[in-house]
Order: C-alpha cells, then structure tokens, then sequence
C-alpha cells in the first residue's frame, strides 16, 4: 500500500467507558482491511486512522464499530469541536446528578446495614432504597454490560454489573427465603449496601475520571480559544464592518484594534504595534509589527492598531495547524501502550475467571461458610480489578506532556518521539537560522574618507537585489535617496553606480581590483582581520579609492550559547554541521562553544553524518531549518525543525520549536524524561494495585489473619486507583521544565 495514497483522519468515539473497550476497539480497527494504522485513544475519545480510501471508508469503519456497540462520528462539521464539548458538558452534568443521588440514597443503606440491622424491616428498607441505585441510577452499566455481550465481548461495566447484580440477588434471595440458609446453620447476611455504595462510588469515580480527562486537554482549549468569533473588514470604500471569521476570504483587508486577537495569518499594510505571540512561540516579549510584517492568527495586539491583508485563512493558518498537530499527537501511542493495550484487551475476561475460580475454592476449601464466603470474594474480586487506571495511565500522561509542550513552544507530533527524545545523546545542530539568525547583520562600518556620502552608498545598496544589500540597507536607516544614472549589477562581484559623473563600487575585492582601483596596505589589513572573524567585507569605493568598508555576519542568537551549554551539562554531545569554510566554522563553534564541527558541508552530507553517527550506536537528534535539512531530519532518531523555517523541514520533523530558541531543545528533552517518568509511576500504581488487591479480594489472608475485604472498600479503591493516575498525570503541568 503507497503511504502517499492513504489518509490520515482523527474521529471521535462514542460509549468508551473502559481501557477494554478502547482496547477492543482498537484491535478491530486495525483487522479491518485498508486499515494502516489506527490508534485508539481512551483518555481522548479518540480514533486516529491511516486508511487507504480506495479499500475502505470512514462509513465501513463507522459501520464496523458501530457492531461492536460503540460509535464514531465521521461527520466533519465546523462545529464539530463546540459539539462534542456540549455533549461532553450534558454527560458530566447527568454522571453528577447520578452520582449525588446513589450517594444520598446509599449513605441510610450504609447506616442500617452496619449500625441498626436489628430494627424492625431493616432488610426491607434496604432493599427499597438499593434498588433504585443499582437498577436506576447505575442502570448504564447493566446496558452496556449486555451491549457487550450481545457481541460476545465484556469490559469494566460487565464486572461492574456482575458483582453488583450478583451481590443485589442474593440479598434478595437472603430477605425472601431466611430458612433455606437457617436450616442448614449458616445465618443469611444481605449485601445491599455493598452494592449501593459500590455503585455510588463507582460513579463518583467515573465523575472525577471525566473531569480530570477535560483538565487534560485543556492546552487543546486553549489553542481554540484564541480564535476571534468576529472580525472588523475595511470594504473596497474604506468602511468598517464587523463579520464572522469564517465569512474571511483571502486578501480581504482586516482592522486590529488594542486588545483584539488577530483572527487569520497575513501581512501588515498600515499602521504598527506590538503583538504578543507568547501563546505561538512561547516567547514573553511582544514583537513589534510594521508594514511588511507578518502576523498570525491567535496572537493578541497591545497598544497600537494596525491592518493586514489576510494570506492564510480557516485550517490554513498556523495556529490551525499547531491544534491539529496538537491532538493528533495526543491521539497518538507511546510504543509502552501497546503492551498495555494487550494486557487491558485480555485484563476482563482473566478475572472473571478469577472470581469463579475464587468462588469454587471457597466452596471446596471451606465447609462451613463457603458459599458466602466465595460469593463475597467473588463479587470482590469483580469490582476491585479495574482496568481503567491501567488504560489512563499512559494516554494521560501523553497528553498532559504534549499538551505543556505546545503551551511553551514545543510541538511534538507523536507520542513516540516524545518517549524517544529522553534517550538522545547527540544532537547535531545546522548553523545558519539554527545557531545563528538565519540573516545577515552590519557589525561594522569603517568610514575612510567623504563619510557625507552615506546617501549615495544606501540608494546603491536599496536597488541591489544582493541579500547582504537588506543588511547594509537597515544598518544605514532611511536616508535621502540620490538619483542613479546607471546601474549595473555584476554576479558574484557587486555593483557599479554612475552618479553626477562619478562611478561607485559596492563589492568584493575582485571587483574593485578589476577596475583598477587601489586598496590601502592599511585598509587591506583591517579587511582580513575582519574576514578572519568569519565577517563577510564589502568594499564603497569610487574611482580614486575605497571611501569605506563594511562587515556584515550572520549573528549567533543570544539563546544559543546558553542552549548548547545547557545540553552539554546533560551529557549531550553537540555537533554543528556549516557549509562555511573551515576558518569560519571554527570561528562560530569557539563563539557557541561547541567542540564537534563539519565545515563545507553539502545538504546531502548531512543526512550522511547523521547515519554514521548513528552506525556508531548513538541515538541522534537533528535540529535545521531549512529545505536541505528534511534528508538529516528524515534519518535523525528525533527530528526537530525550528519554527520560523521552511514548512518542508516542519512537515519531516517531529518536534518543532516554534520560536526558533534552541533552549526549548533542553526543555523538551526534560519535558520527555518528565512524561515517561510519570507514564511508568502510573502504570506501577496501576499494576500493583490489581496484582495486591485482586488476591486479598479472592481471600488469601482469610486462612492466616481471618480476613476477607468487604466489597464497599473494594468499590472505593477501585475508584481512586483510576483517579490516583490521572492526577499524578496533572501533576507534570505543575513541573518545571
């Protein structure tokens, strides 16, 4: 199957209501044929699908889960996102309410079953109170219970369900027929409020599982939140007229007042102001904006007010992309899922079989009390084995990690490189745009003689098409600009101005020696101490002699010494890949302090040293910016591009740092070690608490210490196991990175 032929889709999945059913949905998916890869997500509600559309559709696959007695919704509507919130929003409401209620009704059932089962009708009260609780309140999981059945399947509900039901029926049987068990010695309890309050505090703890997984993408609202809903449009005569965003075309002409958002990406055509970016690139400091400047939507103006010309508009723009890069990456499994996965798949069915064998033991171990005794740790061991903390435990984690990255900067594409980048020894940095600002900087101007003449250098260097012309343009300022006679532009060499009767050389010192013009042994000098700081010399002359000399240079940024300083202190080896000579290379590793360096090399020489790197069992991350990076990028073991670069090197890469500071770098390998240190605490707490809790319940301390774990007890750790994983998940958004 061609990769380049399938699509990539991230559909929302109705009636999860444990890791089984994710589990179980997942492996369907993945047997269907034209699937590629689907990966279920249970914390998100999720389902991201590569599928080839020439085998199968997103109807066939809604079809096939519908089977299963789940739904996926296919539809893609704009509101799609504000529906699935309200729904969201209407089952928290109705899951509390539920929740409060079973709590009401179940604490006087608690209160008669343990301290006043000697009053008159006791049993009979119970039983009146219970059977709303179980039957009414917590009828969703008997529903889903038998859904599951229907299609040969169980999960979470079907133990819920059996040991409640169980637990109800018996009591039941208990309060009609006393005399069946009086008359063979054995005095009948009833277990209504075992199964009251393990359905309350199953509920309560499904309420506080559903609202922590809203705290968990809220990095996702966020990002959504930044869009404006209304827009203020200039028309063709200049009026001002307030429209919905998604009546913006492209190249309409939009207003920002103070304070507003900026709804799409475009291009300042009037006016100027400062716009904080800080919820794009993480960056504090406001960037001030001018005619020329772009602008991105979600970005929050200051003070001033400006128009822009829309460019990017709807899931073009880049905040659209970060949200879509954002939840797919948090759809997205870490390779430790997948074992999870299997063990969640299988996890229900293991300990139903555990709890019938449990209750036959009890029968045959025990003569006296056995039948009550196997069918309390039957019914125990049923309500204590919850899957679920096991199935939160690393999609929580992912998406609260991914979700603290984006917040400062960093967007990870998939879950997988988030647990790789932890493992990175190596990274290998390109110089230009990575190290260094990606353009061209005056760090000096030496004046000869006739420095009145600034207008004459900078009309020459404001029509040259030269990128180092930009450079000496904006270190001169705007000046008086002085009518050129003739011009002529000499490809590799400079320029050549004809002004009042004078000819003017902008250039290298080929130029001004082809035109016979003299260079000063003192001059000369102060030109190749300049080249040997890795400065590029342009030479003003005019017939008579050189008037002046200018050092432009590519400036390392001021983040990337601290960087590059803060990853070697990791136990990071840094390597800096350059197409500058030797001389120069040298020069700017010294200035970073960086000890491994490649001079002259070629885009196709990089994506070959990271291979040999890497042939030397190194895990290597690859850091550029630019269209010859994506081939180092595509072998990197981690691939990271910086934001403000070319859109191919973001498209390779699976991290991007969006503003291009190379501190981030640090920050997402600690944010990766914090995530996968979270992940393996959550799946410690998940699987010590079944393989400890599943035997007490079946009563392995009864024969030794005459204890058997009553059922409420096992209803409320079961509850907090699963929140216990989330809200040690939380915790990452509280660390420092």
């Amino acid at each position: 199957m061609e990769k380049d032929k399938t699509i990539k889709k991230t559909f929302p999945v109705l009636d999860m209501s444990c890791a089984a059913c994710a589990a179980r949905v997942d492996k369907a998916l993945n047997q269907q044929e034209g699937v590629v890869e689907a990966a279920v997500n249970y914390a998100a509600a999720n389902a991201s699908i590569e599928y080839d559309p020439s085998v199968t559709s997103p109807e066939s696959l809604r079809n096939m889960v519908q089977n299963l007695g789940y739904d996926l919704i296919i539809e893609e509507k704009k509101d799609l996102a504000n529906e699935l919130e309200e729904a969201h929003a209407e089952k928290y409401s109705k899951l509390k309410q539920r929740t409060i209620l079973a709590i009401v009704l179940s604490i006087p059932v608690v209160i008669i079953g343990m301290f006043f089962m000697d009053i008159p009708y006791a049993n009979e009260i119970m039983w009146v109170l219970s059977t709303p609780i179980i039957f009414w309140l917590g009828r969703s999981f008997f529903v889903n219970a038998w859904k599951q059945l229907k299609h040969g399947s169980a999960n979470m509900d079907t133990l819920v369900a059996l040991s409640t039901g169980i637990a109800y029926l018996f009591s039941l049987f208990n309060m009609i027929f006393p005399n069946f068990w009086l008359a063979r010695g054995v005095e009948p309890h009833v277990y209504f409020e075992a199964a009251s309050v393990i359905i309350a505090f199953i509920l309560l703890g499904r309420l506080l599982e559903e609202r922590a997984k809203g705290n968990t993408s809220s990095a996702i609202k966020k990002l959504i939140g930044l869009q404006p809903k209304n827009v203020t449009i200039i028309d063709e005569s200049g009026n001002q007229k307030e429209i919905p965003i998604d009546q913006i075309k492209v190249a309409d002409i939009l207003l920002v007042k103070p304070g507003e958002k900026v709804a799409v990406d475009g291009l300042v055509t009037e006016g100027n102001s400062y716009v904080d970016e800080s919820m794009l690139s993480g960056e504090p400091v406001p960037v001030f904006k001018e005619k020329g400047a772009k602008v991105f939507a979600g970005t929050i103006n200051q003070k001033g007010s400006f128009q822009f010309k829309a460019e990017k508009i709807g899931a073009d723009t880049i905040l659209a992309q970060i949200i879509r890069m954002v939840q797919q990456a948090q759809g997205s499994k870490a390779p430790v899922q997948k074992l999870v996965d299997k063990i969640a798949g299988i996890f229900v069915p293991v300990i139903i079989g555990i709890a019938v064998l449990s209750f036959v033991l009890w029968i045959l171990l025990d003569h006296n009390n056995g039948f009550t005794h196997g069918l309390l740790a039957m019914v125990t061991v049923l309500i204590i084995a919850c899957p679920c903390a096991l199935g939160l435990a690393t999609p929580t984690a992912i998406m609260v990690g991914i979700g603290k990255g984006a917040d400062n900067g960093i967007l990870i594409k998939d879950a997988e490189s988030l647990e790789i980048a932890k493992n990175i020894d190596t990274i290998v940095l390109d110089k230009t745009g990575t190290i260094t600002e990606g353009k061209p900087v005056v760090t000096d101007l030496i004046w000869y003689r006739d420095s009145q003449k600034q207008d004459i250098f900078y009309s020459l260097e404001k029509l040259s098409e030269h990128p180092l012309a930009d450079a000496i343009v904006n270190y001169l300022g705007e000046t008086n600009q002085v009518k050129i006679n003739r011009f002529d532009s000499i490809t590799g060499k400079g320029i050549i101005g004809f002004i009042d009767g004078e000819n003017y050389y902008v250039g290298n010192h080929r130029l001004l020696e082809e035109n016979g013009i003299k260079v000063e042994p003192q001059i000369k000098s102060e030109a190749e101490s300049l080249s040997k700081e890795s400065k590029t010399v342009i030479y003003f002359a005019d017939s008579s002699g050189v008037l002046a000399i200018v050092a432009i240079t590519d400036k390392i940024k001021d983040s990337s010494v601290n960087a590059i300083a803060r990853l070697q202190n990791m136990g990071i080896e840094v390597y800096m890949l350059t197409g500058d000579n030797e001389l120069a290379a040298r020069d700017i590793a010294a200035k970073a302090g960086i000890n491994h360096y490649q001079a002259e090399t070629l885009p196709q020489d990089k994506a070959r040293f990271v291979e040999q790197l890497q042939a030397e069992g190194k895990k290597v991350a690859m850091v550029g910016d630019g269209i010859n990076d994506s081939a180092a990028l595509a072998q990197a073991d981690l691939s990271i591009a910086m934001g403000k670069g070319s859109d191919i090197a973001m498209d390779v890469a699976k991290m991007t740092i969006i503003s291009s500071d190379l501190t981030k770098i640090p920050e997402a390998i600690k944010l990766s070690g914090l995530t996968v240190r979270t992940i393996k605490q959550n799946l410690f707490w998940a699987f010590i608490y079944n393989l400890i809790g599943v035997p007490i319940a079946a009563g392995i301390l009864y024969p030794a210490f005459g204890f058997l774990l009553n059922p409420m007890i096992a209803g409320a750790a079961m509850a907090l196991s699963s929140v216990s994983v989330v809200t040690n998940s939380l915790r990452l958004k509280t660390k420092k990175i």
